[in-house]
């Protein structure tokens, strides 16, 4: 747990490092990784920890983490049950053991087409049924060269306060995720991603001055043990969301161990 102060707040909150394993994993890898990575952290961790496998790996997956790693989904549909071939319910992830998952991941928009609108009811859905969720936003590198980063990020968490309310967001987390560096090698400069971060809990604190200052935002973006103690050291960084680094438990542990020294 670290504390950070500004000229108002005393504000504490604790870093997060969550492993998206995207569509990779096989029950062998499941279960030699989450057993490598619950060996390779201490059983005082000042930080936390979650891992976001497929959706067929969660029930044995739930069997492995123990109290050291926190479960999460990939993604979620905004429906509750019915007609709706391939989806998995909220309700369904809570019962396989499933205490976070992410919503608007920009391989989510990109790919399958899901609209600000679209993210805002799943993130609505996760948190009735007791689910954390992790609200990723960024834009396009032909965003950011046009200068729209900020009216981009603003957008995609309007939508979400829109319907929820700024309220919800005390038990959310967002990760910010510039879509020009994810699993290209190249990341934003620690003085790059604390400036969106930044404007992130100022547009937060435009709607509550109390609630911002509490929100964990998570950078995603090739992180890696290199450079995860100069991002985590950005007083407006909280943590990672890590793709390709997540696949491989010394690589994963690597930047655990840079948040533990930043805890």
């Amino acid at each position: 747990m670290r504390t950070l102060k500004s000229e108002r707040y005393i504000m504490t909150r604790k870093l997060l490092v969550a492993g998206n394993w995207k569509l990779n994993g096989s029950i062998a890898m499941t279960n030699d990784l989450i057993s490598a990575i619950t060996n390779g952290l201490s059983d005082s961790n000042r930080f936390d920890v979650a891992l976001f496998p497929p959706f067929v790996y969660l029930p044995q997956a739930s069997k492995l983490v123990g109290s050291k790693i926190v479960l999460g989904a990939q993604t979620v549909s905004e429906h509750a049950k019915g007609a709706f071939t391939g989806e998995v319910s909220a309700a369904m992830l809570k019962e396989v053991g499933c205490q976070m998952v992410l919503v608007g991941h920009s391989e989510r928009r990109e790919y399958f087409n899901e609209s600000n609108q679209d993210i805002a009811k799943k993130f609505q859905v996760a948190q009735a049924q007791g689910l954390k969720p992790i609200l990723c936003c960024g834009e396009t590198l032909e965003q950011r060269e046009s200068g729209v980063t900020e009216q981009v990020v603003a957008q995609q968490i309007n939508a979400v306060i829109d319907l929820v309310g700024i309220g919800a967001f005390a038990d959310a987390v967002i990760a910010y995720e510039p879509i020009w560096a994810i699993g290209t090698g190249v990341t934003a400069s620690s003085e790059q991603a604390q400036e969106v971060h930044a404007f992130i809990r100022t547009l937060l604190s435009l709607k509550s001055d109390t609630i911002a200052p509490l929100v964990p935002i998570l950078y995603g973006g090739s992180v890696k043990g290199s450079n995860a103690k100069e991002l985590f050291s950005m007083q407006d960084i909280d943590g990672g969301l890590i793709g390709g680094a997540s696949l491989t438990a010394n690589d994963f542990l690597a930047i655990c161990q840079q948040a533990d020294k930043l805890s």
